[in-house]
């Protein structure tokens, strides 16, 4: 081989080289995807991980459907058809002219017509017991409810609680699906939530909204702690679940604010609103079901005053904790432990009182006959009293 054929090797490595470097240069340039490729370690496939489990974690609280959810709970609501014998009388003109200017109109006979009230319900045990809204139900004289397999049962009120608006029903059926309340039954406000019932009689509907607000009392009644959503809610839903992205129970929808401005005839004027919907808390509704399965009433201890919560001082930003009593009803136990209009109730057996709603349900969960210290400040004098509770008389007797 001559000498110069090492020169010349070299130059044939350095030459090819040199095109190597200039093709790869080219390639990241035009094609880097590509070049990631060759390498084995593509950009696109270490993030990947990253992508897919964003992707995993949005599937998990904001699906693309909520059809397992509503696949869940549906078979448990139920339509309900509530009928009222009404009767009533109709007026006519007399014909004859004298008699007219002497009697003007006349009454008819009795007649009588069938009233219907449209609602929902929620099927609670698979032997039959049905929760629904008092006022779904109150004064029928026949009850009927659709399952969602199409059967038509006739259904018994088994009670009715007037203080939270809620009442159980009975119907002769087994194997019912019964609808799931989760572990936690607490709904915290931005949580997906489903209103699944009858609205005007078209049939079972599902709207989608989230919880809007909690803890919100409309003045109906004395124990209200509801449940705020923009999920639609129309006549009918009353009675019927409004379920959270997983299909649990999470309350019963029960009113409505009123989407057109109402007046109560004395000058007060409510404005009207859309997408505010109001719905009882499963814990309510489940202690209320448990209360009439087992005693055919909900039985309730009660200190026998009315509270309001305390207002906040003068340019304070947030309000005091406790109760300030409004009116203490005659010959009730606040009445015999001397409790006075004006008296502030800070504690309840060691256990301070957050509000008037944590009071009401803390004394309403409490059997009658039993005994509790409270301790609060009257005229910035502290006081500490011993109270037995009685049984809750009814509303009409409380003035609640």
């Amino acid at each position: 081989m001559p000498i110069s054929s090492p020169h010349k090797t070299l130059a044939f490595v350095a030459r090819f080289t040199v095109i190597g470097l200039a093709a790869a240069f080219v390639l990241s340039v035009v094609a880097p995807n590509l070049v990631e490729r060759l390498r084995g370690t593509s950009g696109g496939s270490r993030s990947a991980p990253a992508y897919a489990n964003a992707g995993a974690a949005a599937s998990r609280h904001a699906p693309f459907s909520y059809a397992a959810a509503v696949a869940r709970a549906s078979p448990s609501v139920v339509n309900i058809y509530a009928n009222k014998i009404t009767t009533f009388r109709s007026t006519y003109l007399i014909p004859d002219p004298l008699t007219q200017r002497l009697l003007g109109y006349m009454q008819g006979p009795p007649r009588q017509r069938k009233d219907q009230s449209l609602g929902s319900g929620v099927v609670f045990s698979s032997d039959g017991y049905v929760l629904t809204n008092n006022h779904v139900i109150s004064g029928a004289d026949d009850i009927q409810i659709l399952l969602d397999d199409g059967r038509v049962e006739q259904a018994q009120v088994i009670g009715s609680d007037a203080e939270t608006d809620l009442a159980v029903l009975k119907i002769p059926a087994n194997n019912l699906p019964v609808i799931t309340v989760p572990e936690d039954v607490n709904a915290d406000v931005g949580d997906v939530a489903l209103a699944i019932g009858n609205p005007v009689g078209l049939g079972k509907t599902v709207t989608m909204g989230i919880v809007s607000a909690t803890g919100r009392q409309l003045r109906m009644s004395a124990y209200e702690d509801f449940i705020q959503t923009d999920a639609a809610i129309n006549a009918g839903n009353s009675g019927g679940a409004l379920v959270n992205a997983l299909g649990e129970l999470i309350g019963i929808n029960t009113a409505i604010y009123p989407r057109t401005p109402t007046s109560d005839g004395r000058g007060t004027v409510t404005q009207g609103a859309e997408g505010i919907g109001f719905a009882i808390p499963v814990s309510t509704a489940k202690a209320v079901l448990d209360q009439i399965i087992k005693h055919g009433h909900v039985i309730r201890g009660w200190i026998g005053a009315d509270y309001t919560d305390i207002p906040p001082p003068n340019g304070a930003t947030s309000r005091q904790q406790g109760v300030q009593i409004m009116r203490v009803v005659p010959e009730s136990p606040a009445a015999q432990a001397s409790l006075q209009p004006g008296d502030l109730l800070l504690k309840l057996d060691g256990t301070a009182i957050a509000n008037q709603i944590d009071l009401r349900n803390r004394e309403a969960a409490l059997a009658p006959g039993t005994k509790v210290r409270i301790e609060g400040l009257r005229g910035n004098v502290p006081f500490a009293i011993d109270v037995t509770l009685v049984q809750r008389p009814a509303p009409s007797t409380t003035g609640a």
